[in-house]
């Protein structure tokens, strides 16, 4: 039995991901891809149903780990939580937020497929329902600081939809114009002064 040659995996993966890159998925060539990456379309077919199986695996890493980290944050026993550390989580901080930016910008081209490049496979709804899960989570939470009488203002759910609909756009521009490093860990700080959560659900000073 034939042994399967195993270094057409990263070829073709690599391959795949600059076409993507350059074309979008609907415009992308697989033979395109194939010259690329030195194979035949029959290699593509043996490990990929294909365009679309292809794309997902492309962006596969980085879809996954976005999910974890909503994953974490959504399954919360918010109730759990003391009053102080109630208060820690709706100040947003710079040593809080710059690990999801430095795990994007290990994912910088597979991030930039899923959020821009993802039209016509089942991704291209990602922004939204990322954006939808997320802002249901903060609603949850805001509900029991407002439980608590800790949280003053009065927020909708429409409302946190719009919030992070914006700050999700914040943390999506600066790969999407290819910022270095270290302008993302700047803007990750400019972004923490800019979104106070604390202030948008009026959280009560601290007695």
């Amino acid at each position: 039995m034939a042994t399967p040659d195993k270094s057409i995996d990263p070829r073709l993966l690599k391959a795949a991901e600059t076409e993507f890159l350059k074309q979008g998925f609907i415009k992308a060539e697989l033979k395109n891809i194939c010259e690329s990456a030195g194979i035949t379309t029959g290699a593509i077919y043996k490990r990929y149903k294909g365009k679309e199986d292809l794309f997902c695996a492309v962006v596969a890493d980085v879809a996954n780990e976005l999910e974890d980290f909503l994953a974490k944050r959504s399954e919360m026993d918010f109730s759990a939580f003391t009053d102080e550390e109630i208060y820690e989580s709706w100040v947003m901080t710079y040593e809080n937020m710059v690990p999801l930016f430095k795990l994007l910008y290990k994912n910088h081209n597979k991030f930039k497929l899923l959020i821009g490049k993802a039209a016509g496979t089942r991704y291209e709804n990602f922004n939204h329902e990322f954006v939808t899960r997320t802002s249901l989570a903060y609603e949850q939470f805001y509900k029991e600081a407002k439980k608590r009488g800790l949280a003053q203002a009065e927020v909708t759910r429409e409302e946190f939809h719009v919030l992070i609909s914006s700050f999700w756009t914040g943390v999506c521009e600066p790969f999407i114009h290819d910022m270095s490093l270290k302008e993302i860990e700047e803007h990750c700080k400019i972004m923490c002064r800019f979104y106070r959560w604390d202030k948008v659900i009026m959280l009560k000073e601290r007695g």
